[in-house]
């Protein structure tokens, strides 16, 4: 069969220089630009597993990420996109561009069936064929399986009733089929590593844990679950391979839950000789000293901590189970190892005072991680801060269907001072910001600790150059090559900025063009070739203007922004299924911000409560 694969913008969004839609279909009135997450635009992984099950069974698979497309330019796709199965992955933000899709589906092809999963229409299965007619299956929790059984179905022209996982419409009626259970090795799915070119990678699925604001659960079930380490390391040699920048980004729920698979994941990487550098997302208290050499060693830069808080009573109240002081002890351990560690944090969880908010801020002066950065709570369908608010009678589900809003942002039950003095601090503090960075002498002890460590010496060249020691700097930067980093884009560009800074700029000119040649896609690396080439037509050298680099090797990936990773440009044949594929124009270069500036709705929205 045909299939076509879709991940729908948020709304009608108007092309540049149009009005919005002002028939209520276009963005919310309070929307402005950097609102949504950067990581919204990423194609979930879960479609991409979708696929890879389909393309494996023989299917036709076609993959589209339309996130960021004008509605015109969605409405041409539909009208040239011709499936015999239509699927959307449906997220709480782009829940209304999922329905506005599924109608012009719908319109254009009356007898394709139409499916939708993800987070969002996972918990609200029921209530998304209720209000959009032209859905015809929700599925429910983890959908491989049931995608798989719904495929043979609609092949078969058999009925959806009974259909484990899902929702589906029987003589007009919305029906729930009984629960699937979730796989017990996950080792039987297709990767998507096999098909597709994406930095983020999943070896696990489910936490332990229960935060009151997460909804894991509703989507993975109870409990942990990891792929076997042959299996992940396979995975991870056919995603490096394909990739031109050879960084990852882990993004299990809690990739430290079991430590023991992931120290034997770590030495399996270097024993396969797998190069590259990675980051993952994990919790404060499944963290340990062998594990952190291991990761580290390993290629490991950055560790993302779900934190939230650094109030105990505030954590306490979310069920995070852990402290403040476990929170530091944590970081001060990775940081031992050169790791860099930011902090996810949260701003009007329950209980969220004026007074436990300066707790955070004192908190995060004490704790001093590299990075941090502060989300404002979303109530998410799915989530025990859902079902409490549901409960309360302060939250309608219908306000998911009827209300414009991206994301329900809004304090749990902060009184309006505080959630002004909130709303206030994120607006001036909103995205990532940069707080710690180690000295060279702290760098110097990372080295011995490490060993002849590649990424470990190019840290210490950074500590070096922004200490203004160049011949350090120098001789760690060209140790980090001698030794194969996996960047050599970043080492030379440390060389060539260290050649600038003693004004030798042929030499430096050299360095930028063998770091172009060889590893061209760092923001970093780009951002100086573009100063270098604007000030040499300006004369720069001979009229002795200043030169401005930027020197560093954060681990910062620059994205192109190509099909379907992330809603770059369409092949010039996407509608076509025979033919080969043949790019369009040459997708450009972006650097996604980091983190959403959304604050808090205004108090007038915070409470949505039923009329009757």
């Amino acid at each position: 069969m045909r299939i076509a694969l879709l991940y729908p913008p948020p709304w009608k969004i108007p092309a540049r220089g149009e009005a919005p839609d002002t028939r209520g279909d276009g963005p919310p009135a309070e929307y402005r630009e950097g609102d949504l997450d950067a990581d919204f635009y990423q194609m979930p992984y879960g479609l991409l597993s979708l696929a890879a099950q389909a393309i494996r069974a023989g299917h036709d698979v076609k993959v589209l990420n339309l996130s960021s497309y004008p509605w015109k330019q969605v409405e041409e796709v539909i009208q040239r996109l011709e499936a015999d199965v239509f699927g959307m992955s449906c997220w709480t933000a782009n829940r209304r561009g999922v329905g506005l899709v599924a109608k012009a589906l719908r319109a254009r092809n009356p007898k394709a069936p139409i499916i939708v999963g993800g987070p969002h229409a996972s918990p609200l299965a029921k209530e998304m064929l209720a209000h959009h007619a032209a859905i015809d299956v929700c599925t429910t929790g983890e959908s491989e399986v049931t995608f798989m059984e719904f495929l043979e179905r609609v092949a078969a022209g058999r009925s959806m009733r009974g259909l484990a996982g899902a929702a589906y419409r029987v003589d007009g009626r919305v029906e729930m089929g009984p629960d699937r259970a979730s796989l017990e090795d996950l080792d039987v799915l297709a990767s998507p590593h096999d098909y597709f070119d994406t930095h983020i990678l999943m070896t696990s699925r489910g936490c332990p844990w229960a935060c009151t604001f997460c909804g894991a659960e509703s989507q993975w079930g109870r409990g942990f679950r990891g792929q076997s380490v042959p299996y992940v390391l396979d995975k991870i040699e056919k995603s490096v391979a394909r990739l031109p920048v050879k960084q990852v980004m882990i993004k299990d729920d809690t990739f430290t839950t079991n430590r023991k698979r992931v120290i034997e994941l770590c030495r399996g990487i270097r024993q396969r000789g797998i190069n590259f550098l990675w980051s993952c997302d994990t919790r404060v208290d499944v963290l340990g000293e062998e594990l952190l050499h291991e990761m580290r060693l390993a290629g490991c830069e950055r560790l993302s901590l779900g934190v939230e808080s650094g109030s105990p009573s505030i954590l306490r109240q979310i069920d995070k189970k852990i402290t403040p002081e476990k929170i530091i002890s944590s970081a001060e351990l990775a940081k031992k190892y050169g790791i860099k560690v930011r902090f996810y944090m949260m701003l009007g969880n329950r209980g969220e005072t004026a007074e436990t908010f300066r707790e955070t801020l004192a908190f995060l002066d004490r704790a001093k991680p590299h990075q941090y950065i502060f989300s404002c709570l979303s109530i998410y369908p799915g989530t025990r801060d859902f079902d409490d608010a549901e409960a309360a009678g302060w939250l309608e589900r219908k306000a998911y269907f009827e209300g414009d809003f991206q994301e329900l942002k809004v304090p749990f039950d902060a009184s309006e001072d505080d959630t002004r003095l909130m709303s206030e601090w994120f607006q001036k503090n909103s995205g990532l910001r940069e707080l710690y960075r180690e000295s060279a002498a702290e760098c110097e002890a990372i080295l011995a600790r490490l060993g002849d460590h590649h990424a470990a010496h190019l840290d210490l060249a950074g500590a070096h150059y922004r200490e203004g020691n160049l011949e350090g700097a120098e001789r760690h930067a060209r140790r980090a090559l001698e030794l194969g980093h996996p960047l050599p884009g970043l080492c030379l560009n440390y060389l060539a900025c260290i050649a600038a800074q003693r004004r030798q700029y042929k030499v430096m000119q050299d360095l930028f063009t063998e770091a172009w040649r060889r590893d061209p896609q760092h923001y970093v690396l780009v951002r100086n070739v573009q100063t270098v080439k604007a000030w040499l037509d300006k004369a720069g050298p001979l009229r002795d203007m200043p030169l401005e680099l930027v020197a560093h090797n954060d681990f910062q990936l620059l994205e192109r922004t190509a099909q379907p990773t992330l809603p770059g440009p369409l092949p010039t044949d996407f509608a076509t299924w025979s033919a080969p594929t043949t790019p369009g124009p040459a997708p450009e270069m972006r650097v996604p911000q980091t983190g959403s500036h959304a604050s808090f709705q205004p108090r007038t929205r915070l409470r949505v409560v039923s009329d009757s």
